[in-house]
């Protein structure tokens, strides 16, 4: 029955409760996990619409946020400032993408992971404004939390700017304009590693 297959999904995707991530919350000493990171930006995108850089179809952009990190359920996660093999992440990424929404029905996990592949190819502009949100609600809990894991990880305000600029820019340049100067700001304040 395509309803206990659901259930099984279901109980497979609250592991991304599990993985951990470098940010922590707002104020908070634990680590944000995945899932908290996904429902927050889908909140994020439906605040920040208006400043996509293209118009965008919003039911597809907070879709596609919720399925973007389902890949750490078995890759886990890497920092974004992290220096990887890109093409082995996306390649583990996938894999676990496909492990997850296989234990859906078929007419319905294609769908799934064909959103997973739009936004990691940031080819249409809604999969480039996620990205540029997925970017950037770091650097807000970065600039709530004094540089926390810029500190932690010893991650340079160059190696931020030249990480986050092209793609925040290219999915939503106002944001982009805005964030610039926080950083400049948190710059000023030593909130970044050597």
């Amino acid at each position: 029955m395509p309803i206990a297959q659901i259930a099984e999904f279901l109980i497979e995707v609250d592991k991304l409760k599990a993985v951990l991530r470098k940010t922590k919350p707002a104020g908070m000493e634990r680590y944000e996990n995945s899932a908290e990171h996904s429902w927050q930006i889908c909140l994020m995108a439906l605040a920040m619409e208006p400043y996509a850089m293209e118009p965008v179809q919003i039911d597809r952009v907070v879709r596609m946020l919720l399925v973007h990190d389902v890949g750490e359920i078995d890759a886990g996660d890497v920092m974004v400032y992290a220096q990887v093999d890109a093409a082995q992440r996306t390649a583990q990424e996938l894999a676990g993408v496909r492990r997850v929404f296989s234990l859906l029905p078929a007419s319905q996990a294609a769908p799934f992971v064909e959103l997973w592949q739009e936004f990691e190819e940031a080819r249409t502009p809604e999969s480039r404004f996620a990205h540029a949100l997925d970017r950037a609600m770091p650097v807000f809990l970065n600039l709530a939390n004094n540089g926390q894991s810029w500190r932690e990880h010893k991650v340079s305000y160059e190696r931020v700017i030249a990480r986050l600029r092209p793609e925040i820019e290219a999915g939503c340049p106002a944001l982009w304009s805005y964030l610039e100067g926080r950083l400049q700001q948190a710059l000023a304040e030593s909130w970044f590693g050597a």
